[in-house]
């Protein structure tokens, strides 16, 4: 995907007047979700949360290859509004980020969302950090980099315990 994506841009650029191009795919995100046919032993909708555009484009991929649609934030802000548009089932969230941080993002997401499950991935957490995220609520901590293969067991945790809040309601 990231070589039509590549090629589209380029081609993009190119239009007089163009001074910028970004891809989005699907409206709003990529949802997995009418892909869906089989209750898998992941989550549907993750949200990725994090101003590291590379990291997450990565990430993203790395997701769908895995059967995990995903969507994009690249700032608090932007993930508090996809949150209340579309409400994912788990939130991979950086803590350092300009404009809301993280640790305000998971305050708020808890408040008002609380079965969101939230994994923090950061690279310039504390050991503060990490006990103030577990205190408001987060599912995990993990740091970056994040080993995929823990990544997706975290997920898959995570999903795990949606899958049981759901058949208890």
């Amino acid at each position: 995907m990231s070589k039509l994506e590549d090629e589209l841009k380029a081609i993009a650029r190119k239009v007089p007047g163009v001074k910028a191009v970004e891809t989005k795919v699907g409206e709003g995100y990529y949802q997995t979700d009418i892909y869906r046919k089989y209750d898998f032993k992941m989550p549907s909708k993750v949200l990725l949360v994090d101003d590291e555009r590379e990291f997450v484009q990565t990430l993203s991929e790395r997701l769908i290859m895995r059967d995990m649609g995903s969507a994009v934030a690249y700032d608090g802000e932007s993930a508090l509004s996809l949150v209340s548009e579309d409400e994912p089932e788990v939130m991979i969230l950086d803590l350092k980020m300009p404009g809301i941080n993280g640790i305000e993002v998971l305050r708020r997401v808890k408040q008002n969302n609380p079965d969101i499950e939230v994994i923090i991935l950061t690279g310039h957490g504390t050991d503060a950090d990490k006990e103030l995220c577990m205190k408001l609520g987060a599912f995990a901590y993990l740091q970056k980099p994040v080993d995929i293969e823990l990544l997706s067991d975290t997920l898959k945790k995570a999903n795990d315990k949606i899958r049981i809040k759901k058949s208890v309601k």
